[in-house]
C-alpha cells in the first residue's frame, strides 16, 4: 500500500502543473454488449474519499458515487460497439472507447496544451496526440482513474439493464454480459443475439 501511495504522489507531483485526466474502461471481458470508457478531470478535493476502485463497490454505491462525480467534476463518456469490437479486436476497441471519452470532455485548445492523460493498464491510447502515461492497476492508485472506472462501469451497466428488457431470458440485468454460468447456459439454450461478440469464445461456438 505504501509503495502504491508513493507512486501516486510522485506522479502527481511531477504533473502538478498539468490538467490531469484519468481514463478507464469497462466491459473488456464480457461476452455481450459494448465496451465503455470514462474520462475524468477532478475539479475539487471535496469528498474524494468517496472515489475508490469500482470493483470493490456495490452497484448501488457506484450509482451514488457517479451522481457525485457528475455533479462535482468534468466527465467524458465513450464507447465502442460490438461491431467495432469484432472489426478491431477488443483491445483496440477499448482504446478507441477511451479516446472517445477523452474527446467528449470537449477541452479547449489551451486545456489540450496543458493536459496529461493517465490511462489504466499497460497500453497507450492509439492515434492520440496528447501526453499520456499508462498505469497498471491505476484504478487502485489514482483517484481520477478510479472515478473514470466508476463512470465507465455504471454507464455500461445501465446499457445492459436496457438490453435485459429486450432479452430477459439472457439475464443481462444480473451478469451485465460477463461470462457467468447463467449467461453461458442462456447462450447455449437460446443462441447468440446481435449484442453478443461473435469472435469471443463462449459465443462463436454457437453461431450457426
Amino acid at each position: 500500500m505504501k509503495k502504491k501511495h508513493q507512486l501516486n504522489l510522485k506522479l502527481l507531483q511531477n504533473l502538478k502543473e498539468s490538467i490531469i485526466i484519468g481514463v478507464d474502461e469497462a466491459g473488456r471481458g464480457c461476452l455481450a454488449g459494448p465496451v465503455y470508457a470514462g474520462a475524468v478531470i477532478l475539479q475539487s478535493e471535496n469528498q474524494l474519499e468517496k472515489i475508490r476502485d469500482s470493483k470493490k463497490m456495490s452497484e448501488n454505491q457506484r450509482e451514488e458515487v457517479l451522481s457525485y462525480i457528475l455533479a462535482q467534476h468534468r466527465v467524458g463518456i465513450g464507447f465502442a460497439t460490438v461491431e467495432e469490437i469484432t472489426r478491431f479486436n477488443i483491445l483496440n476497441a477499448a482504446l478507441l472507447a477511451m479516446k472517445r471519452a477523452f474527446e467528449n470532455l470537449k477541452l479547449s485548445d489551451d486545456e489540450l496544451m496543458d493536459c496529461h492523460v493517465l490511462v489504466d493498464g499497460n497500453q497507450k491510447i492509439r492515434n492520440f496526440n496528447w501526453p499520456q502515461t499508462p498505469i497498471i492497476k491505476g484504478d487502485q492508485k489514482v483517484k481520477a482513474i478510479s472515478a473514470a472506472s466508476i463512470v465507465a462501469k455504471v454507464m455500461r451497466d445501465r446499457e445492459l439493464r436496457k438490453l435485459h428488457e429486450e432479452y430477459p431470458e439472457y439475464g443481462y440485468a444480473e451478469h451485465k454480459g460477463y461470462a457467468t454460468e447463467l449467461h453461458r447456459a442462456a447462450i447455449k439454450e437460446f443462441g447468440p443475439t446481435v449484442h453478443h461478440r461473435p469472435t469471443f469464445a463462449g459465443v462463436k461456438e454457437f453461431i450457426k
